[in-house]
């Protein structure tokens, strides 16, 4: 949603003097807008349960963290070059809330990925070595 927003202000820009910053910033916005509504309809239909489960997770943890930082370098080359209109600074606002946005939902998914590694890791070997000793030593 928040990548929507910047998207929808960055098209209201009329016009600028240094452009590059600002269609960088467009090329990115869009493509995380479009990226996320691609997750979310696979996520939200039953595409869902042809999709293997696994690396459909591993592919949003690396999409989710792609476009966290590209797009919070797009906002950072945007928020330099920008000509200071209402609708580039809202724009701006709003790039970067959608880059931290994303860069958190990462470290979240990152956090759970390290917990459900902890919950499979085996139990320590030194209790699998006291098992195999005999009881009469």
């Amino acid at each position: 949603m928040l990548s929507l927003l910047a998207f929808i202000c960055e098209e209201v820009v009329a016009e600028c003097t240094l452009c590059g910053g600002l269609y960088f910033f467009e090329f990115v916005s869009c493509s995380a807008c479009l990226l996320s509504l691609l997750l979310l309809l696979v996520y939200c239909t039953p595409l869902h349960d042809s999709v293997d489960g696994g690396k459909m997770k591993s592919s949003d943890f690396y999409i989710t963290l792609g476009t966290g930082c590209v797009f919070l370098l797009a906002s950072i080359i945007f928020a330099s070059t920008h000509d200071k209109t209402s609708a580039e600074i809202a724009a701006i606002v709003f790039g970067f809330t959608a880059s931290l946005t994303f860069l958190l939902d990462f470290v979240v998914m990152f956090c759970e990925k390290r917990r459900e590694a902890q919950l499979k890791k085996p139990e320590s070997t030194a209790r699998a070595e006291a098992l195999t000793e005999p009881l009469n030593a």
